[in-house]
């Protein structure tokens, strides 16, 4: 056994077939000469017949050889799949689930399945986050509403109004600091880090990792300003955790796992 994983965090996440510790380490069956998945469906082996190695090459030189139902030498695959499609939905015009997939080598359906396991939220959800992302820092930089909706890749102004809900305001208040607006804020722990999270009375306007006041003040200079407002932090309470109880793969990058977390939260808000 790697010294460096613990038998019971191992043996629990293995007999509750936990996906969030594929590619974690591996399950060598000594028994069977085997080595599994942790989330592998195969009927678990007696406990003093289990080792827990590292990854799969480390439970090949041990002489196991990989499970044909689970698959462990897919998980890194799997991974690489999903880190490669994030940066190609991060393009003013993303490709198509088809198109993705294809990018990647992966049937559609089952790559759309793939990425919102491994993230917990769809393709089509993290490409519009990452395009609201460009259009509130076009709005930032003063370009205009019209050019920030064509900037970040929105293809008719329908689409980016569909989706202003997300800056908490309108765009021309987002555009001038918050002018007008008062917003409440305050700052959780979340799976991926700290977050902080502000709100008005029309919904959320900012979601941002390792942030703080100074972040709140610098985007919204013109608004009135409630730091730890109660009623936000009640609000993002429940937020945060209807969130985090979204499961994902723990060991993707974490810029990746914060951008997922942030797009997750956006889709939670939209509901409720």
């Amino acid at each position: 056994m790697d010294a460096a994983i613990d038998f019971e965090t191992a043996w629990d996440a293995f007999a509750r077939r936990d996906r969030a510790f594929d590619g974690r380490f591996v399950v060598a069956v000594r028994t069977t000469g085997i080595y599994c998945k942790p989330s592998c469906a195969a009927r678990r082996p007696r406990r003093e017949h289990v080792d827990f190695l590292a990854d799969s090459s480390a439970a090949r030189a041990a002489g196991y050889r990989a499970c044909r139902r689970c698959l462990p030498d897919s998980v890194a695959r799997d991974r690489a799949a999903v880190i490669r499609a994030a940066t190609l939905l991060d393009a003013a015009e993303p490709p198509a689930l088809t198109m993705l997939a294809a990018a990647v080598d992966y049937a559609p359906h089952h790559f759309h399945r793939l990425f919102r396991r491994l993230t917990g939220v769809t393709p089509a959800a993290l490409a519009r986050t990452l395009r609201a992302d460009r259009a509130a820092e076009a709005l930032r930089r003063g370009d205009g509403v019209t050019a920030a909706i064509y900037k970040a890749g929105y293809g008719a102004p329908s689409r980016f109004y569909a989706e202003a809900a997300r800056l908490g305001m309108t765009p021309r208040a987002f555009a001038e600091g918050g002018a007008g607006e008062t917003i409440g804020w305050t700052v959780l722990p979340a799976p991926p880090g700290a977050l902080l999270l502000a709100r008005t009375a029309r919904g959320w306007c900012r979601f941002a990792f390792e942030a703080g006041a100074d972040d709140v003040v610098a985007l919204f200079p013109a608004a009135t300003l409630l730091a730890e407002d109660a009623a936000t932090r009640a609000h993002a309470e429940r937020l945060v955790a209807r969130a985090a109880a979204t499961d994902g793969d723990a060991s993707l990058p974490l810029p990746l796992r914060r951008l997922a977390f942030r797009a997750l939260l956006h889709e939670l808000a939209a509901h409720d």
